[in-house]
């Protein structure tokens, strides 16, 4: 047995249900930027057990976390939570039967994906549910600039001069009377699970209380999603066309949401995690944020949220 397996075996054992385990059909590694997170299939049953990374716990409440899976999951848009324990991060859930881990190639070429997308979004969104924790934008930016005053890393050349243009986007928003609502609040596609009827969503880590357009701005620009999709994703999400404040606040997210996931990805360098590039993937984010704020268009929707 390699190491992985044996620790994800002493894992699923701290769940109560499973401390007499011996044997399983299989144990299978799983995607995930920043964690272990492995499907273990057994005689009439699959779960999905996460082992957090380290370092996770700088800047990932676990109670937070667990308290919002369970939400979500009472929702009907996330798997059950099986086990968690809020002290270590351990947390075992359901597997989803017959479904296809999204990509954003997938989102071009599953039909009706993106509009599957809005619809659990709409449905998480509108759940009543209460989740902890309020994701704040620009605190968390601050919360992570600090994390990373701690640890050997630059920033991208002008970051502070971004967050400094981006000053104009704070007021706005802080002004607008903006709804909010349970929000993933990370929604990489890998997050949304597909079986062509119903797109589930997984991982609560960074989820909380926030406007709603963040997660379809976000999850627009984690899929790389066109005009098209973006309208299809939109229309399934409002079962209407949205407003043109509507509109200026999913875009003016899809700026946002790379100018601070630009650090979480720095944050990644910085403790050595070795899943991807993150100075690639920080720089990238960071000239994507760059080019949507200088572009024409971008301070049309910074107006029409601050119209109304």
């Amino acid at each position: 047995m390699t190491e992985h397996k044996k620790q994800v075996m002493d894992a699923l054992r701290r769940a109560p249900e499973f401390q007499g385990l011996e044997t399983t059909k299989s144990i299978t590694r799983l995607g995930g930027l920043t964690n272990l997170v492995h499907r273990v299939d057994l005689d009439h049953r699959s779960v999905i057990v996460r082992i957090p990374g380290e370092g996770t716990e700088a800047y990932i409440d676990r109670t937070v976390e667990a308290h919002n899976a369970v939400a979500a999951a009472r929702a009907g848009v996330s798997p059950q939570v099986v086990y968690a324990e809020t002290d270590s991060g351990l947390m075992i859930t359901e597997t989803v039967p017959n479904i296809e881990t999204m990509m954003p190639d997938l989102f071009k070429s599953r039909a009706g994906s993106p509009g599957r997308a809005g619809a659990s979004l709409a449905k998480l969104h509108n759940s009543g549910e209460v989740f902890q924790f309020r994701f704040e934008l620009f605190a968390m930016i601050d919360d992570y600039l600090s994390v990373l005053s701690t640890k050997d890393v630059a920033l991208p050349e002008g970051y502070h001069e971004v967050v400094a243009a981006a000053e104009p986007v704070k007021q706005v928003l802080a002004k607008a009377d903006l709804p909010l609502a349970p929000c993933h609040c990370d929604p990489l596609c890998e997050n949304f699970l597909d079986d062509g009827t119903i797109m589930w969503i997984v991982d609560w880590e960074y989820s909380g209380m926030n406007d709603p357009l963040w997660d379809l701005g976000d999850l627009s620009v984690e899929a790389g999603m066109d005009a098209a999709q973006d309208a299809e994703m939109l229309a399934a999400y409002f079962g209407r066309l949205p407003t043109d404040a509507e509109q200026g606040r999913m875009v003016i997210y899809k700026a946002m949401c790379d100018l601070l996931w630009t650090l979480w990805g720095l944050i990644q360098l910085a403790d050595d995690n070795q899943a991807e590039d993150f100075w690639a993937y920080a720089d990238g984010r960071f000239a994507r944020c760059k080019a949507l704020m200088q572009d024409d268009g971008f301070n049309q929707h910074i107006e029409a949220v601050r119209a109304v």
